[in-house]
């Protein structure tokens, strides 16, 4: 059990050679963040742990065929995510749609239960999106990929570049009729 069938130094290069073939294969593919994964990019990345094992350990399975599976598997995922960006209805079924959480500042209670959603988890990212609480918040919804969208009520939004403009316009108009007032 504690015998190491191959060399060490191989068992190092494996390991090396499967990981930079792997980045590689995904920086060719373009860039992809984290907190972007959709399920499907899970699945690859389970999955591609599994073909490179062996590859990895040895014995048994070579690193061609490791490598070659992780290309197939990363190619077929960046097919798969083509076709779903081209595809509105295949992206529609495959991925689901956007589930409203938070309507007028209140909780979809139903709709937190269906997704497995605490009022907890929600008030954080609220904060985290410079939030204070739920009641700010005009529309919430949880995309398909997980990643929360959250609209603030317009009395809760920041003034825009457009307003700050239009008052400057308003204050410059008072300043001269104050000023014409004068003489």
């Amino acid at each position: 059990m504690f015998v190491i069938q191959i060399p060490v130094l191989e068992k190092v290069l494996r390991t090396l050679l499967v990981y930079v073939t792997i980045v590689i294969l995904f920086r060719l593919v373009g860039k992809r963040d984290l907190a972007t994964f959709n399920t499907f990019d899970f699945v690859v990345i389970f999955l591609l742990s599994n073909v490179v094992q062996n590859a990895i350990i040895g014995n048994d399975d070579s690193l061609s065929g490791g490598v070659i599976g992780a290309a197939v598997l990363v190619v077929i995922n960046s097919a798969f995510n083509r076709w779903l960006a081209a595809s509105p209805r295949a992206s529609r079924v495959l991925q689901g749609k956007p589930t409203t959480i938070i309507e007028d500042g209140h909780f979809i209670k139903s709709a937190l239960r269906r997704l497995a959603l605490r009022p907890a988890e929600i008030d954080h990212a609220i904060r985290v999106q410079n939030g204070d609480d739920v009641s700010e918040i005009g529309n919430g919804r949880m995309e398909p990929s997980g990643q929360l969208v959250l609209s603030l009520k317009p009395a809760e939004q920041s003034a825009t570049k457009g307003d700050v403009a239009h008052l400057n316009a308003r204050l410059d108009s008072i300043d001269a009729a104050l000023a014409a007032l004068a003489h």
